[in-house]
């Protein structure tokens, strides 16, 4: 059978996170994540549905991507297809001919599983690695302290300071309340939980997302802010910490996350949290 390519409609979601919660695992490479569907669902089901694309071989599942933008598409694979060659090369193919609808001309990036041929085979067409990322992982197995600071689960009715904190987080933020009921009304969010932390005069000061992929498997943070007028403080390890806890209460084996080599602060709270650095992954980059 030939692989095919579709893009699901938003009532096809649900299929592709069942088959990314399906594929993790923590003897695997940092790969997408269903958390990852998750957080785009913020844009509404209809935009993560034209952002999904998913690569079939006689009605299985090998391969789903997401656009995270027209120029950067991550993308995981079966376990067992890291290495099928049939799968890398369509993957390729796809990636690189614009009009078969995933990436556009010019620069563009494709994440990917280290180990994966498709690493390989875009290297030979001209791919180069782009900047080092570094992912970290905590492991849940053994107990979780207490984070030092009020932690509080965020429901409907907080979603505005959850909000608020995310865009004193973040520069060029444009994250808004109504974005977060969207994003709680995806189907990952059933397994997901949103937490701030509060410093002692009961400000907000620091925001996070947990999204779990069932019991058994890790689960992602995604995303992590301090409020910017609140840094200094401890506070990104406490989240960090609060977050870890979250996941351990909803089964994850262990607590992942990634962030860009460079932000060495990001790197150094996640450490603070019970975070160890795994190897660090690069995307392939086209830079034409």
């Amino acid at each position: 059978m030939t692989i095919g390519l579709d893009t699901p409609g938003a009532d096809g979601l649900s299929e592709a996170v069942g088959v990314l919660r399906e594929w993790q695992d923590d003897g695997a490479p940092m790969q997408l994540h269903p958390g990852d569907l998750g957080w785009f669902w913020r844009f509404g089901a209809e935009a993560t549905a034209a952002a999904v694309r998913i690569w079939s071989r006689d009605g299985r599942i090998l391969a789903v991507g997401l656009l995270d933008g027209p120029a950067l598409l991550r993308l995981t694979t079966a376990p067992d297809a890291q290495r099928d060659e049939e799968l890398a090369q369509r993957l390729v193919r796809d990636v690189t001919e614009p009009e078969r609808g995933v990436l556009m001309e010019g620069k563009a990036f494709v994440e990917a599983p280290t180990g994966a041929l498709v690493h390989d085979l875009l290297s030979e067409a001209g791919w180069n690695a782009d900047e080092p990322w570094t992912p970290l992982r905590r492991d849940l197995t053994e107990p979780v302290n207490d984070p030092g600071v009020r932690i509080e689960v965020i429901g409907p009715e907080q979603a505005h300071v959850w909000a608020a904190v995310l865009r004193a987080s973040f520069d060029g933020s444009t994250f808004t309340e109504e974005r977060w009921h969207a994003m709680a009304a995806g189907t990952p969010y059933a397994d997901a939980r949103c937490l701030a932390a509060y410093d002692d005069r009961g400000n907000a000061v620091a925001a996070v997302t947990v999204w779990s992929a069932g019991p058994g498997k890790p689960g992602l943070l995604e995303p992590m802010g301090v409020h910017r007028d609140h840094r200094g403080h401890g506070y990104g390890k406490a989240i960090t910490v609060a977050a870890a806890a979250a996941l351990q209460e909803l089964g994850s084996s262990s607590a992942i996350v990634c962030t860009p080599s460079s932000n060495a602060g990001a790197v150094a709270t996640y450490t603070s949290a019970g975070f160890r650095q795994l190897p660090e992954r690069r995307d392939r980059r086209r830079d034409a």
